[in-house]
């Protein structure tokens, strides 16, 4: 599986970064910046992106089939 971040509706909650550190960071506005934004999302990271998928208050976030 893959994420998308549509950077549009990023506000900054920063849940993504907290929840799945190791998929995502904060730029330097403090919105969610993935990265790695064109890789699989590792096995050991899925049960974390979904997390950050489902606590995105702008949903923003999404997973790509």
């Amino acid at each position: 599986m893959r994420l998308t971040l549509d950077i549009t509706r990023c506000e900054g909650h920063g849940r993504c970064y907290d929840l799945a550190p190791n998929l995502f960071r904060p730029d330097t506005e403090g919105h969610a910046d993935l990265i790695e934004p064109e890789q699989e999302v590792p096995a050991a990271d899925e049960s974390s992106a979904l997390a950050a998928v489902r606590n995105c208050p702008e949903h923003a976030l999404a997973f790509e089939p």
